[in-house]
């Protein structure tokens, strides 16, 4: 076995021990990446119990209050909290988002006001990046804002915002000048100052995760920008390069919501050859979703890296056929409400994970160009 191995092996058994003794807060369920507003209090709570261990923010330098764990370590972490039933973290935004971007491109006092927060779980965040006319093409967006005296006065519209309702902290990106990428700056924005609204965006499955954000006149204080004038477009595309981590560890879940689908179409008499050819199929290509992800991190691939985009696209994939196949495996019952069937559930979101994160086109088009080389489509 080499030292690689024997370490991960070792680790693994550590957080499995832990897990295993930790205190669960009452009401902490797995919500994935992002709470509702009535799922923060545990969270926080959860938050600080993994602070307290030495498990939050386990990518984060030592000096940070990190464990400057390695990708792999990181990784086994994620797999193991999926295999526990619980959060990885309060959310994806803080954590794995903001805070890197803050310590690369933040001053000395930003380090030090924000993030103890977002170790301990005292302060939640949200990433105001899209916008009506700007999802998939970010440096189209049109939220202005501009010099006001020693400060900014920022004015526009945000959209599926995560969090946003509960977020005590955004981190935005506005336009600040003509050009269309140098044209871009970033801010911390404290999301309780006037002007700022948010309006909760009710999903199919009744959760309301996402948001419209809308500001007219906030007043920014100069020390809100991030990193530079004009430089919000490389703070943007450090954000969105971090997002990747997870997606193997979702491997877990899935093999256990096959299992559930499988159960219920037994259950209706409905697991003929033909669903059962499908059922196969997918649990194969779950198997190749963790294989291509123990693969990616056991090379020590940077998290940045658009190999990335490759676990995206499949788990975004899988997430959307797994609920197609409950819809299969229900039948009609599948007309319940969404609070009586954790199947119903997964058909309502499953094909909304090909378009939130980015769209499964755009992770092809960042396959064909970046990692095959191919030319770029044409644009307008």
């Amino acid at each position: 076995m080499s030292t690689t191995t024997e370490q991960g092996a070792a680790f693994r058994a550590e957080v499995r021990a832990w897990l295993a003794r930790a205190p669960w807060p009452y009401g902490l369920r797995n919500y994935g990446g992002t709470p509702e507003a009535s799922d923060v209090p545990a969270g926080r709570q959860w938050q600080r119990t993994l602070a307290d261990a030495g498990y939050a923010c386990l990518h984060w330098p030592v000096e940070h209050g990190g464990r400057g764990a390695s990708v792999l370590e990181q990784a086994i972490f994620a797999e193991e909290v999926a295999r526990a039933g619980v959060p990885r973290q309060l959310n994806i935004v803080g954590p794995d988002l903001a805070g890197p971007v803050i310590m690369r491109f933040g001053t000395e006092a930003q380090h030090q006001k924000y993030l103890p927060g977002i170790l301990r779980g005292d302060h939640l965040w949200c990433q105001l990046f899209s916008e009506p006319e700007a999802g998939s093409d970010l440096a189209s967006l049109r939220t202005r804002a501009g010099h006001d005296g020693d400060g900014w006065t920022v004015d526009g519209q945000k959209v599926w915002t995560s969090a946003a309702g509960a977020a005590d902290y955004g981190l935005l990106v506005a336009r600040t000048g003509k050009e269309r990428y140098q044209g871009i700056t970033a801010f911390i924005v404290d999301m309780s100052l006037p002007g700022i609204t948010v309006r909760p965006l009710r999903q199919l499955d009744g959760e309301s995760k996402f948001n419209e954000v809308f500001f007219e006149g906030v007043r920014l204080p100069g020390e809100a920008v991030l990193g530079e004038v004009g430089q919000g477009w490389q703070v943007a595309t450090a954000t969105l390069g971090q997002e990747r981590l997870s997606l193997g560890a979702q491997a877990v879940g899935m093999f256990e919501a096959l299992r559930e689908v499988a159960e219920a179409a037994r259950e209706r008499n409905l697991l003929g050859d033909v669903l059962a050819d499908t059922i196969t199929s997918l649990w194969m290509r779950i198997w190749l979703l963790r294989a291509t992800w123990l693969r990616a991190i056991s090379a020590d691939t940077e998290l940045s890296s658009p190999a990335f985009s490759v676990l995206k696209l499949v788990s975004s994939e899988v997430h959307r056929d797994l609920g197609d196949l409950a819809t299969a495996a229900l039948g009609a019952d599948a007309m319940v409400d969404a609070d009586d069937s954790p199947l119903v559930h997964r058909m309502l979101v499953g094909r909304a994970q090909t378009i939130l994160g980015g769209t499964s086109e755009i992770q092809r088009n960042i396959l064909a160009e970046r990692v095959l080389g191919l030319p770029r489509e044409p644009t307008r």
